[in-house]
């Protein structure tokens, strides 16, 4: 995500380090590298040429400060400015309206909106626990009534359709349909184009004022750049969306739609697509991307995403292992399937800062998969029992992985090293705590540094 702008802007910024103050020569300088980033991540040029006009005015202004360095003043002030492109604060969905409240999913053929449109109902249910309905209205593509019901299928929710028909009445019929059936929600999967047509605006603003949504929700492919801001803009003066939605956003994304289209259209980003699966949508949080872009990480959201998968139980459990040193292969097991389900392990890595500047695309997941079939072609007693695997037991453990017996020998050191170094902590854990046990619940104490 962002890879190309963030290396451009962290090439640029880097000059800076070494200045003794911020002058108009070395911020001009660098603004001018700032610019060519942003059109070459296809950033809108009007939104280019107000950015840097903003950074410049605060640089060279009242707001700089004299405690921190240069580079950490204009990376202070890029990092509020690009907030303020995107938004500025997060969009929730308006869910205060009479039930079942509508959200309508308009967009080109091509963009993801079918898929957005089940992420948005398997969100919906999962973390406001709403009861959504899908209606399938787009009628003109193939396969895409079809498709929904897949969709709908995979997460459990229901999807109306009434097969070909008139799209406006389908959603009418839709809505009544959610209304009489004690649904609180309902997501209208409307018709696209390959590209936009007064066919396609009227049909759309029909639909809109059949059954006056409470959001209508614009979904770009942010792999097109400034075009899906082109778009937006054409889709806003007939429709008026209230939110915008950008699919595709774990591809090879430049920038331009996620840092033009709030500034050219008015209207927030709401929603991101981050992983073809349904649960891989994020709600789009400004300050977090800035922090993104600039190659801080996002630490909140890899909290937030763990938090999803690990139950607080198990938590406690393991923590409880790793401080009395009884961690085996079997805790490692279950802690690589929950790495798993957060998500992929370069996606985990981007949102650390300052791992951004590995080789992140370098990262071989298929290592994972050997490690993590290694470990489960072992029996319950040896991953218990690490010592008593011999070199029989390797030959079993490697014919059952698929894999070599220097493969289970490099499983089975990595253990090692990560249980000596569970073993340090522990150790000082205990020593803070005068050789106790460490329970479930123990915290271990901060240090004090000492003075000097």
């Amino acid at each position: 995500m962002f890879s190309q702008l963030t290396d451009s802007l962290e090439s640029t910024l880097k000059n800076l380090r070494g200045q003794g103050k911020l002058t108009e020569e070395n911020v001009a300088e660098s603004l001018r590298e700032v610019r060519r980033a942003f059109l070459e991540a296809d950033v809108n040029f009007n939104v280019t040429r107000d950015f840097v006009k903003a950074v410049k005015e605060k640089a060279l202004g009242s707001e700089v400060l004299t405690s921190v360095t240069p580079g950490q003043q204009i990376v202070k002030i890029i990092h509020d400015e690009l907030v303020n492109v995107m938004g500025g604060e997060t969009k929730e969905i308006n869910l205060s309206g009479a039930a079942p409240v509508g959200i309508m999913m308009v967009g080109l053929q091509g963009s993801g909106k079918t898929t957005f449109a089940g992420k948005i109902a398997l969100y919906m249910r999962s973390k406001k626990k709403r009861k959504p309905l899908l209606v399938a209205a787009d009628v003109y593509r193939p396969a895409a009534i079809k498709q929904l019901q897949v969709l709908g299928k995979s997460i459990g929710i229901p999807v109306y359709d009434e097969g070909q028909g008139n799209p406006v009445e389908i959603i009418k019929h839709g809505y009544q349909y959610a209304k009489d059936n004690g649904f609180d929600l309902v997501i209208y999967d409307t018709a696209g184009r390959l590209q936009i047509d007064e066919e396609l605006m009227q049909e759309l603003e029909k639909a809109r004022d059949a059954v006056h949504p409470d959001e209508i929700l614009f979904v770009a492919d942010a792999m097109i750049g400034q075009e899906a801001v082109n778009v937006a803009e054409t889709f806003w003066q007939r429709l008026s969306f209230t939110g915008v939605c950008l699919s595709k956003m774990d591809g090879d994304t430049r920038g331009g739609a996620a840092l033009s289209i709030k500034k050219m259209t008015g209207v927030p980003i709401c929603f991101i697509g981050v992983g073809e699966k349904l649960p891989d949508i994020d709600l789009f949080h400004p300050d977090r991307m800035a922090s993104r872009i600039l190659g801080m990480g996002d630490v909140v959201s890899l909290v937030e995403k763990a938090q999803q998968v690990i139950d607080e139980k198990d938590a406690k459990d393991l923590k409880k292992k790793i401080f009395n040193n009884t961690f085996d292969l079997n805790d490692f097991l279950n802690q690589l399937r929950t790495v798993k389900k957060i998500g992929r392990f370069k996606d985990i890595l981007s949102l650390i800062p300052g791992l951004n500047k590995l080789p992140i695309d370098q990262i071989d997941e298929k290592e994972l998969v050997y490690v993590e079939a290694v470990l489960s072609s072992m029996t319950p007693k040896e991953r218990k029992k690490p010592q008593i695997i011999d070199g029989s037991r390797k030959a079993r453990i490697a014919k059952g992985s698929g894999t070599e017996i220097g493969r289970v020998n490099a499983v089975l050191k990595q253990y090692e090293g990560m249980k000596e170094m569970f073993k340090r902590v522990g150790d000082f854990a205990k020593k803070q705590n005068n050789g106790g046990q460490i329970g479930s619940n123990y915290t271990p104490p901060k240090v004090k540094k000492k003075r000097k």
